[in-house]
């Protein structure tokens, strides 16, 4: 099944995930403006179409609902040519990704980008904890196929000029599969 729908894409969908303040918009974007792919930014597509369950207080962020999220993509992702950017990546279509990024961040960097942000308490040392037990890496490799999963550096701009570069190099001589 996966490589009949990839097969119909002209050009291949990836998805940029990792904790919280990692860099995944930040390399979404200068990676979409690279390649002329379509940036999605899940957390804002949440927000502005209101798929989402209501509000988490404790974990200060809208509940999304997965089911709502998937049928919004659907037809976008099947054309191709997306970079999805969001920090959870284990309810999306395996068939959907050809590649899956998880931008990885020392964790005094990320503590330092996380407390700029106003995250406190709670939701700060759950993100810490997170990276720290490389979550969303086992969460990817448990969720698609190990191939297609790589984990980046991201703790710099010149990390994530790199990031781009290569995502760019890979982009540019991917081929559908037949």
């Amino acid at each position: 099944m996966a490589q009949n729908s990839s097969g119909r894409r002209r050009r291949p969908n990836i998805m940029i995930t990792g904790t919280p303040g990692t860099g995944k918009t930040t390399t979404s974007s200068a990676l979409a403006e690279a390649t002329q792919l379509r940036h999605i930014n899940v957390g804002d597509l949440v927000k502005e179409k209101k798929l989402h369950d209501g509000w988490d207080d404790t974990l200060d962020c809208y509940v999304i609902n997965e089911d709502l999220v998937c049928d919004e993509l659907e037809d976008m992702m099947e054309q191709g040519g997306n970079i999805v950017d969001h920090h959870g990546c284990d309810f999306f279509p395996e068939r959907w990704f050809d590649k899956v990024v998880v931008l990885q961040t020392d964790n005094t960097v990320l503590y330092d980008r996380l407390s700029r942000r106003g995250y406190t308490g709670q939701k700060l040392s759950n993100n810490i904890e997170c990276e720290i037990f490389q979550i969303l890496l086992e969460e990817a490799k448990e969720s698609y196929p190990e191939d297609i999963v790589v984990a980046l550096r991201s703790d710099s701009v010149e990390d994530i000029s790199k990031n781009v570069e290569t995502l760019s190099n890979w982009i540019s001589s991917w081929s559908p599969v037949s």
